[in-house]
């Protein structure tokens, strides 16, 4: 818990007097909004969870991002402070709920990961081979850490990724695109587990994407999975659903992974961000 609180701190200084709508508020505070809304099996089939989410192990992780974002570090000797998430250089407060976005600096969309990847090779001169950029996966990796951190100062604001640029709304189509195409040995797509409500899979309820208080929980990455022991992100999310499909893999990073990511935040546009949320 007091870890938990020395993160949240620095983030409510920041913005005196300003709490509306649009600011953060804690993870377990979001989901309790939500189950309060709804009559949900997946917001509620975990007691157990909703009662660790106030100690959350991810906030362990966004604390070591921290201290890695403001760290000079790389060949360059630099910090991530100038790296612009897409509301300013360093400005991270609802910065990743409006992501996957368009950024004119590199004309393409991107995720949170592939823009750190972009900060850290340009801003702090890493290689793609370093470990810190090329490792991607598991709390004690820099990539997670630093996901963690920075997805966590959008806890409560509502998804809203931007759909201005005509590159936005080509990546959101072909995710929608994605999502509903059954493929593979199973014949499945990802509306298959995800286009009900009360589907499972064995004894794990699934979220539904036409039930927006369910679909933010389910996008709201990265989270510490239980089951993992680790803080995961949407990329190994994203991964994860196409391996449980039997369909190919989705390589980390690529135009099919962002997309697919880009359709699922737009089917939650309104809804408050749990971040870091706490999964099965």
């Amino acid at each position: 818990m007091f870890k938990r609180i020395l993160f949240a701190i620095p983030i409510v200084l920041t913005m005196p007097g300003t709490l509306s709508a649009d600011s953060y508020k804690a993870p377990e505070d979001v989901l309790k909004g939500l189950i309060e809304k709804v009559d949900s099996k997946y917001l509620t089939q975990s007691e157990q969870n909703l009662m660790m989410m106030a100690d959350n192990p991810a906030y362990w992780t966004a604390e070591d991002g921290e201290a890695l974002f403001y760290l000079k570090r790389g060949p360059n000797n630099a910090s991530l402070e100038t790296c612009d998430f897409g509301k300013g250089p360093g400005v991270l407060e609802g910065a990743y709920v409006e992501m996957p976005r368009y950024f004119e600096d590199t004309g393409k969309v991107m995720d949170l990961e592939t823009r750190l990847v972009h900060c850290m090779t340009t801003i702090q001169g890493f290689p793609k081979d370093d470990p810190a950029v090329k490792k991607r996966h598991g709390s004690g990796s820099d990539m997670m850490k630093l996901q963690t951190f920075i997805a966590g100062k959008s806890s409560g604001y509502p998804w809203n990724p931007p759909l201005n640029h005509p590159v936005e709304k080509t990546m959101r189509d072909a995710g929608k695109v994605l999502f509903y195409r059954r493929a593979g040995n199973m014949d499945f797509s990802c509306n298959t587990c995800h286009g009900a409500t009360n589907k499972r899979i064995r004894a794990s309820v699934l979220p539904n994407i036409n039930v927006p208080e369910e679909w933010t929980k389910a996008i709201s990455w990265p989270a510490f999975r239980v089951g993992h022991d680790n803080v995961r992100s949407s990329q190994h999310r994203v991964r994860g659903c196409y391996w449980q499909m039997r369909q190919g893999r989705v390589e980390a990073g690529s135009d099919a992974s962002i997309a697919l990511i880009l359709y699922w935040t737009d089917a939650a546009r309104g809804q408050p961000a749990i971040l870091p949320d706490m999964k099965r």
